[in-house]
């Protein structure tokens, strides 16, 4: 796979983009892997936490990570495809409001993102070169589909560091009550 270029995405994925190192498909390979050993990380009776009023629980967190997922390997579908239609954004916090993310398992959670990256990792490994460089209209900007690569990697894990920094690395020295962190 050829390098990407920085006119194959808009700057807004840039912070997601920024996040891979090295060779993208490598990089996807091995989340499939050290993701699902990061989710059995987390106690079960955190699931359900959040660092502060008004912000994602850690299983909201994680299936907004599947969702994103979802959505970026979509459009990269309908790119690939050559399908010039310009594509809707797609509301995260409504995805979150709506997906009774809170009523499932962190087993549930983890097993569905082994099955959706290696799905999406069957699909990505078919295209080539000319459908990597396909461009199309998403949320009003373009991209490439080589960058919904990079967008589906980095975005990942930009939200492990967040999992990591704000939600799972003060449970020691802190309380939680009612699912918020109360620091000590």
């Amino acid at each position: 796979m050829n390098p990407l270029k920085s006119d194959e995405y808009p700057a807004i994925y840039s912070d997601y983009i920024e996040n891979v190192i090295g060779a993208v498909m490598d990089e996807l390979h091995e989340q499939v892997e050290t993701f699902p050993e990061f989710i059995q990380s987390i106690p079960d009776d955190l699931g359900d936490y959040t660092y502060a009023e008004g912000k994602w629980t850690i299983k909201e967190v994680l299936c907004h990570i599947l969702d994103t997922e979802r959505v970026m390997a979509y459009r990269a579908l309908r790119f690939a495809r050559n399908d010039m239609t310009e594509l809707a954004p797609f509301e995260q916090d409504e995805f979150v409001l709506n997906g009774r993310h809170n009523e499932r398992s962190l087993d549930s959670i983890e097993e569905e993102f082994i099955h959706l990256r290696k799905a999406n990792l069957v699909f990505f490994n078919t295209l080539n070169e000319t459908e990597l460089e396909r461009k199309g209209m998403a949320s009003g900007r373009l991209i490439t589909v080589k960058a919904f690569l990079y967008v589906i990697a980095g975005h990942l894990t930009h939200h492990r560091i967040i999992l990591k920094e704000r939600y799972l690395n003060n449970e020691t020295d802190s309380n939680i009550v009612g699912g918020v962190l109360i620091s000590l």
